[in-house]
């Protein structure tokens, strides 16, 4: 059985990215190679000065190849990679340098759009910084002269890469190799962001110039099929509204190359952005039906149906209570949506707004004085 858990409240712990536990691995083989010895703890300096201790779980001397592995903790953030066994297999080569390669669970770029050359293992140039350093630092103390090879893995990483927006970002064969500060915030969801932001970068770079964000598996399947888009074209951005309106406004003030941007929702989520949320979890914003029921009311709505709205339980409930009296709150809902996000997106971006029930159904819209029928696309 599993313990009860405490009535205290506790505050959420931060974990290590990926690239702190490379970097990790990286100091154990190095050391291993040159003193013999194996360290079942490292020291790590992050990129903003802090000291951290990582546990190795093993050091392996395998010929000329010194392999280190560590357990990855982040935390208490709900991350793919949490608990997964990072490791790195390192080397002695005359070749001055660190010379970067994907072993087991790391994946290859194949796109264009990333930080990272197409056909380079997919290693993000922060841990490659951080890795790098530690290695030049012991070369330096015990002047050592040649270079590093070093082949950073994941144990079980293809499958788990599968959970991850990896192969929409042409990140082929496993997972990426993340981190900016070494550090993993609860809840912060930083590496989610980052895949929305390379995302639409990748889609840029190879030439679409129509993207859909969308919520969820529903309402990508309906704007998919309602636009014909292809994969590239669909960004996955859940709650985090605010990360793809932030990266647009700042993306094509530098490099203007979109033509057209259509975000889609579930109703619930839609009402979120039309009131000006930019995270729609609900543990960040909430749904007022007092406000659907003022909106509904300037539409046309009576008395009665107005107070029914505020009694709703759900803003699902609350819609179909306008349905069925020719109340367009769907199309209201998206039209505010689309005057917040057009704050941020770009006057030469056309925009539109769609938002779909629980069966796929579109059920509002919002596009200049367009209009669209409702239409099953499925979940």
């Amino acid at each position: 059985m599993w313990p009860e858990s405490s009535d205290t409240p506790k505050a959420l712990r931060t974990g290590l990215t990926t690239g702190c536990c490379a970097t990790a691995c990286c100091v154990a083989a190095a050391k291993k190679l040159f003193t013999g010895h194996s360290l079942k703890k490292v020291e790590v300096l992050l990129p903003k000065g802090a000291l951290v201790q990582l546990d190795i779980d093993s050091v392996l001397l395998q010929g000329t190849v010194v392999r280190a592995a560590t357990i990855k903790d982040a935390g208490d953030d709900p991350d793919a990679t949490h608990g997964a066994t990072v490791f790195v297999e390192l080397a002695f080569i005359q070749e001055a340098g660190v010379h970067f390669l994907a072993a087991q669970g790391v994946g290859t770029v194949t796109r264009s759009g990333l930080p990272l050359d197409v056909g380079e293992p997919a290693i993000n140039p922060v841990p490659r910084k951080m890795m790098r350093e530690h290695l030049e630092s012991l070369a330096k103390q015990y002047k050592y002269t040649g270079g590093f090879s070093v082949s950073v893995g994941v144990e079980d990483g293809e499958n788990i890469a599968l959970k991850t927006m990896n192969p929409r970002l042409g990140i082929l064969g496993g997972l990426s190799i993340l981190g900016t500060t070494g550090i993993v915030r609860p809840f912060s969801c930083a590496a989610y962001i980052a895949s929305i932001h390379q995302g639409i970068d990748v889609a840029k770079s190879n030439g679409i110039k129509h993207i859909a964000a969308t919520t969820g598996n529903a309402s990508e399947a309906a704007i998919q099929t309602h636009y014909d888009l292809p994969d590239m074209a669909l960004i996955e951005m859940g709650d985090f509204v605010g990360a793809v309106l932030k990266h647009v406004k700042k993306g094509e003030a530098q490099d203007p190359k979109l033509m057209k941007i259509s975000f889609c929702g579930g109703f619930g989520k839609m009402t979120k952005l039309a009131a000006g949320n930019m995270d729609l979890n609900s543990r960040a914003s909430s749904i007022d039906l007092h406000v659907l029921s003022d909106i509904a009311k300037a539409q046309g709505a009576n008395d009665a149906l107005v107070e029914r709205i505020r009694l709703a339980n759900t803003s699902t409930q609350a819609l179909s209570l306008c349905q069925a009296e020719n109340i367009p709150l769907g199309n209201t809902i998206c039209q505010y949506a689309l005057a917040f996000a057009r704050h941020w997106i770009p006057e030469h971006i056309e925009l539109d707004v769609l938002a779909i029930d629980r069966k796929g159904n579109f059920v509002g819209y919002a596009k200049s004085d367009a209009a669209i029928d409702n239409k099953k696309t499925g979940e």
